[in-house]
């Protein structure tokens, strides 16, 4: 069979993945990408604490395999020394590397959406029930691009674990208006940039009733 003409796709930085699905009206947690430990420390400091320190670059996508997150820093000096840690387990293969701190995002619940091709239908955009239920529930729903806010609304409505949007654990329940305009920022991301192959929200954390994407991946091709 002859060999596919199409460009390696290769998969954006978790900051610049994030960058762009804000710009679209995706809600991220506050962040701020370094290059130094002292840098992170400042970082930390304008943000508040508590933390969260990651090593970021286009060519590191599964940080929690290779343990490059640390989670819940409650002070400047914590997020200095876990920097220090970080860039020092960069390797050779990792190209450029930099810091990201972001805001620590606490939720007892979590979702996953993104866009994926199907090689029939073509671009869709996903939504599921995300965490330790994932794979127990395996509660996700399609649609195809482009979306309308009523297509949005119709894939909250398609899922089966409506009780676990409501009121759960003391939070409030998902602000679904908040939800559809994450599903509309994905829509809109895959509708506008032809280059964009896949997006993964893994996950987006349920925080006071609101998503929030806490990791974000954008696969590009041809750029």
């Amino acid at each position: 069979m002859p060999e596919s003409s199409d460009p390696p796709a290769r998969t954006l930085s978790e900051h610049e993945s994030k960058r762009r699905l804000a710009a679209l009206g995706v809600p991220v947690a506050p962040e701020r990408l370094v290059s130094t430990a002292s840098d992170a420390a400042r970082a930390a400091d304008e943000i508040g604490c508590p933390v969260v320190v990651k090593l970021c670059g286009d060519k590191i996508a599964h940080k929690t395999e290779r343990h490059l997150v640390r989670l819940g820093l409650a002070n400047p000096d914590a997020a200095r020394a876990a920097a220090e840690e970080l860039l020092a387990a960069a390797r050779p293969e990792d190209g450029e590397v930099g810091v990201l701190v972001a805001s620590m995002v606490a939720g007892h619940r979590e979702l996953i959406a993104g866009c994926v091709q199907d090689p029939t239908f073509g671009r869709c955009v996903m939504l599921g029930i995300g965490g330790i239920f994932a794979e127990a529930l395996a509660d996700v729903v399609f649609r195809l691009v482009p979306l309308s806010p009523a297509d949005a609304e119709d894939m909250i409505d398609g899922l089966q674990s409506q009780k676990w949007l409501d009121e759960f654990r003391g939070e409030p329940a998902v602000d679904r208006a908040a939800l559809v305009d994450v599903l509309m920022g994905l829509s809109r991301l895959v509708e506008s940039d032809a280059s964009v192959v896949s997006v993964d929200l893994n996950p987006l954390i349920v925080s006071d009733g609101r998503p929030v994407a806490v990791d974000a991946l954008v696969e590009v091709r041809g750029e």
